[in-house]
């Protein structure tokens, strides 16, 4: 698939992305995100992306997405738009299709409450799956693909016996240890990519060489540098920034209702002052 995603430049700053779902309005830990990779390809004179993650069914919808690129006006910020993911289904389709023809995934037919079921130990991502559906199921055995998750194969990748790393601008050489998440789903059974197989190959196709997240996305990575030595994807550099915790000590979060930026613009706040108020926080944070 190398040829189908684009070419570090030799002499260009850093691409960074910030990749929003449009399933909610942003909250000062977005803000947060979107200012440290903005500033850092800024700084060293790359370029800014925005990309729309909205492949969330209907929970994807428009006029959050038209807000997300209010509050980033608002803080200050520039960007260039990519395409949003859900013009890229036919790419993680064909992705999927040949990891799984390469047997380095398989289909999954559990439900949660099986799987809840199941002796299991907990890993990165919460439950680890057992591997039950490993070599049950064939393809064609299901006319609707949605009747099955797709699944990473973690001893297939272990009997490859390969060392990979990434390079991570605070935590400098990792190695990728696909154990971090045993069989990690690729493809749900709601959505046509999991975060993990998406995130990969969206950066891959529009460029990004600095990819920008928070720290409680970094044991991802062992997962994303998998990918990209199976599918033959460019591997960028990684910043796994500090998170902005609330009043409760845990991070900020849609789910949450953590006050959104929605609401502070509307409300006549100066969003370029409060960019400021975070850089000085992400200086006080060391980020």
């Amino acid at each position: 698939m190398e040829r189908e995603f684009k070419e570090r430049g030799l002499n260009a700053g850093p691409v960074t992305r910030f990749a929003p779902s449009p399933n909610g309005y942003l909250h000062l830990g977005h803000a947060y995100c979107a200012i440290v990779a903005h500033d850092l390809a800024a700084r060293e004179g790359g370029r800014f992306l925005l990309r729309i993650e909205d492949i969330d069914g209907p929970r994807s919808r428009p006029e959050f997405a038209d807000a997300i690129r209010r509050d980033l006006e608002w803080l200050g910020l520039e960007w260039h738009e990519v395409a949003p993911q859900s013009t890229r289904l036919e790419l993680y389709a064909q992705a999927a299709r040949e990891l799984e023809q390469e047997r380095f995934a398989y289909r999954c037919s559990c439900t949660r409450q099986e799987i809840a079921g199941l002796e299991h130990r907990i890993g990165s991502d919460g439950v680890e799956y057992p591997g039950s559906c490993k070599g049950l199921h064939r393809p064609e055995d299901f006319a609707d693909a949605g009747q099955t998750a797709l699944r990473l194969d973690l001893d297939a990748l272990l009997a490859e016996n390969r060392e990979l790393v990434w390079q991570d601008r605070k935590a400098g050489t990792v190695i990728a240890d696909p154990r971090e998440f045993g069989d990690v789903v690729i493809v749900r059974k709601d959505l046509p990519a999991s975060y993990h197989l998406a995130a990969t190959l969206d950066d891959a196709a529009d460029g990004v060489t600095l990819v920008t997240r928070g720290l409680d996305l970094f044991s991802s990575t062992h997962v994303h540098r998998w990918l990209q030595e199976l599918l033959g994807l460019p591997v960028p550099d990684y910043w796994h920034h500090s998170l902005l915790l609330g009043e409760d000590g845990e991070k900020l979060a849609k789910s949450k209702g953590s006050p959104t930026l929605k609401d502070r613009r509307l409300s006549g706040e100066d969003g370029r002052g409060l960019a400021d108020r975070l850089r000085a926080m992400q200086r006080e944070l060391g980020t």
